[in-house]
């Protein structure tokens, strides 16, 4: 077996909650704030990287973001991976789920050959959950969401359980695919010392909206089929009401607060 190509898509995002949104544009503001590697994108390197040394193959990581976001990249090749990308370009700039995965997944043939592409579930300045499967639908291959444990995997087909709300389920594909991994599925590694070295010497490679094409309408803030209107702060909690009584009192009292609020 030669191998399997691996991409890997990450993110950075900022590493605390404590993130104020311009009122303008409805975007996040990064200046001055500290950034990381997405939490769930550290358990899709994790996860490549494991596969590579049971399989051998390559790992190319990829990012979209500004040029602040090579460190993010040089954190993944000091754990083990080979290549990293960054789709850097003003026109990717402000866009949601939809304009974000048509880029990556123009980057992602700009980048080819793959067998697999890995995600982390989701991200933390979105929590959507949605860029990884829509990626795979801009490339036309199979996907599957929420992957806990690799069962299975060759050149050809890849076998995996996935957790759901109700229970955990096994799923077969066909090769080439893309999943999106939960924390459950790995312990991520810290990077050793000669990989940190080798990582600040190594090459990150850029990619702008001129290298890839596609249509230059559906990139960025134009090719965002979503925007913030409007940003607000919820009201504070009103104080609760202290309900005391026997259990058969409670309940009445409880389900009437219900039927009062048209709950139930």
């Amino acid at each position: 077996m030669v191998g399997l190509n691996i991409i890997v898509c990450l993110k950075q995002v900022p590493g605390t909650t404590e993130v104020e949104i311009d009122p303008k544009t409805g975007r996040l503001k990064r200046e001055g704030v500290a950034a990381v590697v997405n939490p769930f994108d550290e358990y899709a390197v994790e996860e490549a990287i494991r596969i590579k040394e049971k399989l051998s193959g390559r790992i190319k990581v990829l990012s979209m973001g500004p040029p602040m976001a090579e460190t993010a990249l040089r954190d993944a090749l000091a754990l083990g991976c080979d290549e990293a990308w960054l789709a850097t370009d003003r026109v990717f700039g402000g866009a949601d789920t939809l304009a974000t995965s048509y880029t990556l997944g123009l980057c992602i043939k700009k980048i080819a050959p793959f067998e697999l592409i890995i995600c982390g579930l989701k991200t933390t300045d979105g929590d959507t959950g949605q860029v990884g499967p829509e990626i795979a639908e801009n490339l036309g291959i199979p996907h599957i969401c929420y992957v806990n444990k690799i069962l299975d995997i060759s050149e050809s087909k890849i076998k995996v359980t996935r957790m759901l709300d109700d229970g955990v389920e096994t799923v077969e594909s066909s090769l080439p695919a893309l999943i999106t991994v939960t924390k459950e599925i790995n312990q991520p590694r810290l990077a050793t010392l000669m990989g940190k070295l080798r990582a600040t010497k190594a090459e990150i490679r850029k990619i702008t909206a001129a290298d890839v094409g596609g249509d230059p309408n559906r990139f960025g803030a134009l090719g965002s089929a979503t925007r913030v209107i409007k940003v607000t702060t919820p009201p504070p909690p009103l104080g609760g009401e202290v309900v005391k009584g026997s259990p058969d009192e409670l309940a009445e009292r409880i389900l009437q607060k219900l039927i009062e609020c048209k709950i139930i």
